[in-house]
C-alpha cells in the first residue's frame, strides 16, 4: 500500500460542510473523535513531501489538501490543544513551558484568524502572543501559509542572540563547519583560516567529529579553542564539537573550560529522542549546568522522526515544531540556571535546521527543500528562537549544485539568522551539499547583509574585508590569516617563511581530501576555476557511486562468507524507499536461523554495500580492515564467527535484524560489527563501521536494539582514515568479553 493509498483508506475523501472544523467533521463522520484520523487530516493539510506520504498522511491531491486546510482554518486553537497528539514527557514539558500570563486570549481564535493576524501584525504584536501558542498550533499555522506568506512572516520576526547582532535584521551570519574525515587538527584549523579569509564565520565554529571517543573530542575542542583564544575572540565566538552531549559533558569534567557551546540533536517525541540516546530528564539536567555565556546548540530537521520509525502517524511539520518547543523549554531552563548563578538570564541558545540531510525519502526536489526551510524558519521564530539553516541536499536527491544556489536565494528574504559555511558546497566528511564560503560572499552582496559587528572589526583588522564589508586587500588568502595567527603566537620569522610553511600544510590538508579554497574566479563569489571543476567532478562521481552494486562474485572474495539480501527489489527501491533495505528477505532470515543451532560465536561481522558499493570493492580497503580487526580481537574473549555475512542492499538497521535473528535467547552479550559503504560525495570512497553490543535479552525483543546503543567509526578509506587505523579504533569500541 502506498503512502497516498494509506491516507485514502484512513479518511477517504473530505466532504466538509460550510465552516465545519476538524473536530466537528470527525464527530459527524465517525461518531466521536479518532486520534489517527485527526493526525491524518492535519498531515493532509501539509504541502506535499515524500516523508508524509511514506507514513500515510499526505493528501491524495491538491483538492484534498485544500479541503483539509479549510477544516483546519475553521478550527480554534483551543480545540486543537484539547486533543493532544502525544502523551509523553516531552508533551508535558511543552505544556508547562508555554506562557500563562496572557489570560488565554487566543484560545478562541480560529487558525484562519491566526493566519490573518500573522500576516497583518508587526513583530511586536506577534511576539506578544506567540509565547502562548503551543508547538502543535505553531506547526499547524504554517500549513495555511503560502511560500510568499511564510517569507513575509519570517522576515518580520528576528531574535538576535544576547549582546550580539546574530539573528538581527540586516545581518547574515555563518556557522563554520570545518569537518575532517580523520579529525585531523590541521584539517580543522585550515578550514577556519580559509573561512576567515573570505570574511565568513561569525556565529560559531562547529565541527562534526568522526570519533565520539572523549579523548578524540577533547583534541578537536582544544584545536578550536586555540584559534579563538589566539585571536582574543572568546567573548564573541563560541566553539563546539558536535559529539553527543554526554561526551561533551565528560570532556568538560576532565578539562574544565575546554568547551563552550554544547550541542545535541533533538527530536519531537520521547520515542524519537531515544534514538539520540536522550530523554527530557537528561536534557533538563544538562541545561541546569549551562550557567556561562554560551548555552546550547540544537540541530533539528524534518524527517528524522519518520525515518527512524517514530512518526506515530504524525506529519513531519508537527514533529519539527515540537522540536522547537523542546528547544524553547530548554532555553528557559538555561536562563533560570544562569540567573541562579548570578549571571544574565538571557541564554545564548542557537537552533540549526538541517533541512535536506536525510535524503529523497523525506523530500526529493528543490521546491520541497525551500518549502521546508521556510516552514521551519517561521516555526522556530514563533517559538522565540535564534534559528539558522543548513540548506543542504544529499547527492541522491534531485538537487544539483546549481539548484542549491537557487534554493539559497529563495530563502534569503526570510532572514535566517545564519547559514552553514564550508570551503566548498561539498562537505569532505559528511558527503552532502551545503553552503560554501563564497556563497556567503554572493548572498551578502545580493542582500546587503552584514556580519556580526565584532567579527566585522576582526576581519577588517586582518584586511580580508574593508569597512563596508566588501573584499579587502587580503581577501581569499588563507595564508595571510595563518600569518596573522602565527604573529599573535609570537612567531618572529619572516612573512615568506611563515607562508612557505603554511603552503606545505595546505598541501597536506588537501592530500587528505579536505578542500581549501584560495582566491576566486571572475567574481569574488566564484570558486577558483580549478576547484570548481574538482567539486563538479566529485558530484558526478557520487552519482555513479549511489547507483553502483556489488559484483555477482563479491562474496567469493571473502570466503568463508554467507550471502544475504534485504527486501529491496532494485537499486532504485533501495534509494527511494530505505525501509526496504532495513528488513531482511525471507530467504535470508531462514538462512540465518539455520546458523543458530551451530552458531557458538558471539560476534558477527557483516559487510553491506550501503550507499557506496565502490567503497566496499575498492582495492586495499575492506581486506586490511577485516584482517586487522580479526587480529585485534584475538584474546579479547569474543568468539568471532569465521564466516562474514555479505548483505546486499543493506542499511544499518538490517544489521540489527541479523543480531535479533542470530542472538535471540542468548544469555550473554553479543555483538554485530557492520561494515557499510557510505557518504559518496566526500571525495573518498569511504566505509563506516557500526558496532552494536547488547545482551541476549535485548536481542530477543524486535527493534529493541537501535542507533542509541550503536557506536560508529566513519570516513574509512585509503585517502582518509586508513583501514588499519580504523580497525584499531573499532576494537577500542568493543569491550573485552568476560564469561
Amino acid at each position: 500500500m502506498s503512502g497516498t493509498d494509506a491516507i485514502d483508506a484512513s479518511i477517504g475523501s473530505i466532504d466538509a460542510g460550510p465552516g465545519e472544523d476538524l473536530i466537528g467533521y470527525l464527530r459527524r463522520t465517525t461518531g466521536g473523535f479518532d486520534r489517527g484520523r485527526f493526525a491524518a487530516l492535519l498531515g493532509a493539510a501539509n504541502a506535499f513531501k515524500e516523508g508524509d506520504a511514506t507514513i500515510g498522511v499526505a493528501a491524495r491531491d491538491e483538492c484534498m489538501r485544500a479541503d483539509a486546510r479549510a477544516l483546519l482554518a475553521s478550527t480554534t486553537i483551543g480545540a486543537l490543544d484539547a486533543h493532544p497528539l502525544f502523551d509523553d514527557a516531552l508533551t508535558k514539558l511543552l505544556h508547562v513551558s508555554r506562557r500563562t500570563d496572557l489570560g488565554g486570549a487566543i484560545v478562541g481564535w480560529t487558525f484562519g484568524a491566526l493566519r490573518e493576524f500573522l500576516l497583518h501584525s508587526d513583530a511586536a504584536g506577534i511576539n506578544a502572543v506567540a509565547g502562548e501558542l503551543s508547538s502543535e498550533a505553531i506547526g499547524c499555522i504554517v500549513k495555511l501559509l503560502t511560500n510568499d506568506e511564510l517569507i513575509a512572516v519570517s522576515a518580520k520576526l528576528c531574535h538576535a542572540l544576547p549582546d550580539s547582532q546574530v539573528g538581527a535584521p540586516g545581518f547574515l551570519g555563518a556557522r563554520l563547519q570545518p569537518n575532517s574525515p580523520t579529525d585531523h587538527p590541521d584539517d580543522i584549523r585550515w578550514q577556519v583560516f580559509c573561512g576567515w579569509a573570505y570574511g565568513v564565520g561569525d556565529v560559531l565554529i562547529g565541527t562534526n567529529p568522526v570519533s565520539s571517543d572523549p579523548a578524540s573530542v577533547a583534541i578537536v575542542e582544544r584545536a578550536l579553542q586555540d584559534i579563538i583564544r589566539t585571536f582574543a575572540l572568546e567573548r564573541v565566538l563560541p566553539h563546539c564539537v558536535l559529539a553527543h552531549v554526554d561526551v561533551q559533558a565528560a570532556v568538560e569534567r576532565a578539562a574544565p573550560g575546554s568547551t563552550t557551546l554544547w550541542f545535541q540533536s533533538i527530536a519531537g517525541s520521547d520515542a524519537a529522542n531515544q534514538t539520540f540516546d536522550i530523554t527530557v530528564a537528561k536534557m533538563l539536567a544538562h541545561a541546569d549546568t549551562r550557567t556561562g555565556r554560551f548555552g546550547m546548540y540544537f540541530e533539528t530537521g524534518q524527517g528524522a522522526d519518520c525515518t527512524n520509525g517514530h512518526a506515530a502517524g504524525v506529519d513531519m511539520v508537527i514533529h519539527e515544531s515540537r522540536k522547537y518547543g523542546f528547544a524553547r523549554a530548554l532555553s528557559a531552563r538555561i536562563g533560570a540556571a544562569q540567573a541562579a548563578a548570578g549571571n544574565s538570564p538571557l541564554p545564548w541558545v542557537i537552533v540549526n535546521d538541517v533541512a535536506g540531510f536525510i535524503g529523497p525519502e523525506v523530500f526529493r526536489t528543490r521546491e520541497q527543500l525551500v518549502r521546508c526551510c521556510l516552514e521551519d524558519l517561521v516555526m522556530g521564530k514563533l517559538h522565540g528562537l535564534t534559528i539558522g539553516l543548513d540548506v543542504c541536499a544529499t547527492l541522491h536527491m534531485d538537487i544539483s549544485l546549481d539548484d542549491l544556489d537557487w534554493c539559497l536565494e529563495q530563502v534569503l528574504p526570510a532572514r535566517p539568522a545564519y547559514l552553514m559555511a564550508l570551503p566548498t558546497k561539498v562537505d569532505p566528511m559528511l558527503g552532502y551539499l551545503t553552503t560554501g564560503f563564497q556563497d556567503h560572499v554572493r548572498l551578502r552582496e545580493l542582500s546587503g547583509a552584514a556580519v556580526n559587528s565584532p567579527m566585522q572589526e576582526f576581519f577588517e583588522s586582518i584586511d580580508v574585508l574593508d569597512e563596508h564589508g566588501r573584499p579587502g586587500p587580503q581577501f581569499g588568502d588563507p595564508l595571510h590569516v595563518y600569518t596573522a595567527y602565527q604573529r599573535r603566537r609570537g612567531d618572529a620569522r619572516s612573512v615568506d617563511a611563515i607562508r612557505e610553511e603554511g603552503a606545505r600544510a595546505i598541501d597536506g590538508v588537501r592530500a587528505r581530501g579536505v578542500f581549501i579554497a584560495k582566491g576566486h574566479g571572475e567574481r569574488p563569489y566564484d570558486l577558483a576555476p580549478t576547484l570548481d571543476r574538482t567539486i563538479r567532478a566529485i558530484y558526478d562521481d557520487a552519482k555513479l557511486a549511489f547507483w553502483a552494486t556489488l559484483p555477482a562474485d563479491f562474496a567469493q572474495r571473502l570466503t568463508p562468507a554467507i550471502e544475504l539480501e534485504t527486501c529491496s527489489q532494485s537499486r532504485g527501491e533501495y534509494i527511494l524507499h530505505p525501509a526496504t533495505g532495513e528488513q531482511l528477505s525471507a530467504r535470508s532470515l531462514n538462512l540465518i536461523r539455520t546458523q543458530r543451532g551451530s552458531h557458538a560465536h558471539d560476534l558477527q561481522i557483516v559487510v553491506s554495500d550501503g550507499l557506496n558499493a565502490l567503497a566496499i570493492v575498492a582495492d586495499d580497503q575492506l581486506a586490511p580492515l577485516l584482517q586487522t580487526l580479526r587480529e585485534e580481537l584475538r584474546g579479547s574473549g569474543w568468539a568471532v564467527a569465521p564466516s562474514t555475512f555479505v548483505l546486499r542492499s543493506g542499511r544499518v538497521r538490517a544489521g540489527y535484524q541479523i543480531g535479533e535473528t542470530l542472538f535471540a535467547g542468548r544469555r550473554d552479550s553479543c555483538c554485530i560489527v557492520h561494515v557499510i559503504g557510505e557518504r559518496p560525495g566526500t571525495g573518498h570512497d569511504a566505509m563506516s563501521v557500526y558496532v552494536t553490543v547488547a545482551d541476549g535479552s535485548q536481542w530477543s525483543v524486535p527493534r529493541a536494539v537501535d542507533h542509541d546503543i550503536t557506536r560508529v567509526v566513519s570516513g574509512i578509506a585509503r585517502t582518509a582514515l586508513a583501514p588499519i587505523d580504523a580497525a584499531r579504533q573499532v576494537r577500542r569500541l568493543i569491550p573485552d568479553c568476560t564469561r
